[in-house]
């Protein structure tokens, strides 16, 4: 059968600065050959840099200035889209209209300006002529077609409006309003939830069942692979390296970069003390003595806290605000030295309480307690020195390494604005730039460039060193891996692990990844809807999940595993809904519940009725 999407030899180069093509280039692509059929899903793996994206801008001919198809046939539907002007009728009439992208930031390809629905319907404007009242009513249609909860009102909403999973949705009806034959989606879940990503997956292959288009899925996501692929290419430096059926590629990779890669992903079947095994090991030299005494009792208590925002009316001058609870009674214990992780869907309320132990936001009621080494103390009652103290003693890692670093400082400025804040000598603050450097390392030459000479697991190994600056106890992770390949994930990971173990550093990690949180937390606690349902060891967690919002949140992970399949049809519905939850779990509007012990150290949120028959 003839391929839907036959790519042969394909070459493409970046201009240097040495002049034109053929004076000075770099090629990212080096004959690269691949085949879509149609009705099928080609995944295209590799780690950033490694070709995917530009694949996919060759395919619709939407590469930057500074590259050039240099060589190569990308044949579509009997046409050589290498051969036919990027900015030609016939390239805008196929791109969009038989073939379509899905990128991999909704946000920032979706105009803020805009509604959703004249969006969608633009594109349907633009390559059929309809009338403004046909488009709406075919773009109300896309959207109940990809599962908006109201179409009719998403119309007229704006993308900043809509959740993370309700953007990337809107993306998916803009791509398929025409039926394209083939559909490129590049990374499409990986800023998504574990549950929204399993019904974002779900979504694509019902969409493929139904109208048989052809689709290459760019990802360095395995576990997405293994549970969508009918096909893997894999791509290393611009090469492909190893091609074939799904099950035979993955269950005996040939290649060693794909057996590494496989290596590198944090798996739920992991043996206790197991390290994860990066591509490229990065050499961190921690010196030894730096570890505080070892001390018995808690280093963070958070008892109780809540907090609630008002949101500004949606419609009308005078209509009321709304108010929005986004943290409920939630109460936390984290041993000194020690790992606490906080997992639940975005939106559960996991960053506002990373931002409340901060300082950042102040809780409307309950305290936060730290306990320095001198006894526990009221974090929202410090002032003066004793707040001085604690912005030392306990530091952020954010989740963005590109917009949590200044562009305009040098990465010397970035380790050493901490410490002068701080009154310490810049004799010290030099010697010590240079000590965190190798801690997360990184050469000393670093200290003179800035962020944008960095890749993205440098600059987080940079946020990570700034941390580390003021000799911290107590580290809050905000999803520290969640921008990161998975091979660089392993390498920050792994270097979490050393540090805490050299330093007698304490983490509070937050995250949506179970399986990062399964490899790097003591305990864990699961939130949703602003609440604490779930806490419990690592291990009683993973081996016996109680609560249905956690067993759906476990079900939702793709495992790289061919023998454990991800079951779609668990992650379909709201199960973030207190309402939806079964006894002995439910709970009513404005229902707190109550914590119940079912194991020694495992509690469960049980509902009010349910918890008075246990009494």
């Amino acid at each position: 059968m003839t391929p839907l999407l036959s790519i042969r030899d394909l070459r493409v180069a970046f201009r240097t600065e040495a002049g034109p093509f053929e004076a000075g280039s770099l090629d990212v692509l080096h004959g690269l050959s691949l085949d879509v059929a149609r009705g099928r899903t080609l995944a295209l793996v590799g780690e950033s840099g490694s070709g995917k994206s530009v694949t996919a801008q060759a395919i619709l001919r939407i590469l930057p200035r500074a590259a050039a198809i240099t060589g190569g046939r990308i044949l579509f539907e009997g046409r050589d889209l290498a051969a036919l002007p990027a900015d030609g009728a016939e390239m805008r009439r196929l791109r969009g209209q038989r073939v379509a992208m899905i990128f991999q930031e909704p946000m920032s390809c979706l105009s803020p300006l805009h509604t959703v629905g004249d969006q969608i319907g633009e594109a349907l404007r633009i390559h059929t002529g309809a009338s403004a009242r046909e488009a709406e009513a075919r773009t109300r249609e896309a959207l109940a077609h990809v599962g908006f909860p109201d179409p009719a009102r998403a119309l007229r909403t704006y993308p900043f409006e809509l959740s993370g999973g309700l953007r990337q949705r809107a993306m998916i009806a803009m791509a398929i309003i025409l039926k394209p034959a083939l559909l490129v989606a590049d990374e499409p879940t990986t800023a998504l939830d574990v549950t929204t990503q399993a019904q974002i997956l779900a979504l694509l292959a019902r969409l493929q069942a139904e109208t048989g288009m052809g689709i290459l899925l760019i990802t360095h996501d395995l576990g997405v692979v293994a549970n969508m692929a009918d096909d893997v290419a894999v791509l290393y430096r611009g090469r492909l390296v190893e091609a074939g059926p799904r099950a035979a590629v993955l269950r005996a990779p040939g290649h060693p970069y794909l057996r590494a890669l496989l290596h590198a992903v944090p798996r739920f079947d992991m043996a206790p003390g197991e390290r994860l095994t990066p591509i490229r090991p990065a050499r961190a030299a921690i010196p030894a003595g730096h570890a505080p005494a070892p001390r018995s009792g808690p280093i963070l208590q958070v008892q109780g806290v809540s907090k609630t925002f008002t949101l500004r009316a949606a419609r009308g001058l005078w209509a009321a605000p709304r108010l929005v609870r986004a943290v409920a009674d939630v109460s936390l214990t984290l041993p000194a030295g020690r790992t606490l992780g906080l997992v639940g869907e975005s939106g559960s309320g996991k960053t506002t309480v990373a931002k409340i132990v901060m300082r950042g936001l102040a809780p409307d009621s309950g305290r936060v307690l730290f306990d320095g080494g001198s006894g526990p103390r009221d974090v929202q009652a410090l002032t003066g020195g004793n707040l001085f103290a604690y912005r030392r003693a306990v530091q952020f890692v954010f989740q963005d390494p590109y917009g949590s670093l200044d562009p305009r400082m040098s990465v010397r400025q970035i380790l050493h604005e901490p410490m002068e804040i701080h009154g310490i000598p810049r004799a010290v603050r030099r010697a010590r730039a240079r000590e965190l450097l190798a801690m997360v390392g990184l050469e000393a030459d670093a200290l003179a460039r800035f962020p944008h000479a960095f890749s993205g697991g440098q600059r987080q190994r940079i946020g990570i060193a700034r941390a580390l600056a003021l000799e911290p106890r107590l580290l809050v992770l905000d999803e520290p891996v969640s921008a990161l390949d998975v091979s660089v994930q392993a390498q920050i990971l792994n270097l979490l692990k050393d540090l805490q173990a050299a330093l007698g550093l304490s983490y509070l990690i937050v995250s949506h990844n179970l399986a990062v949180i399964d490899y790097m937390a003591d305990t864990i606690s699961v939130m949703a809807r602003g609440r604490i349902v779930e806490e419990a060891p690592r291990a009683a967690l993973f081996r016996a999940p109680a609560h249905p919002y956690t067993r759906a949140l476990l079900a939702a992970v793709p495992d790289p595993s061919l023998d454990h399949p991800l079951d779609f049809a668990a992650v379909t519905g709201d199960h973030s809904d207190p309402a939806c939850w079964p006894a002995p779990y439910r709970l009513a509007p404005e229902e707190a519940g109550a914590m119940v012990e079912i194991a020694p150290g495992h509690r469960v949120r049980h509902g009010a009725a349910d918890t008075r028959q246990a009494a």
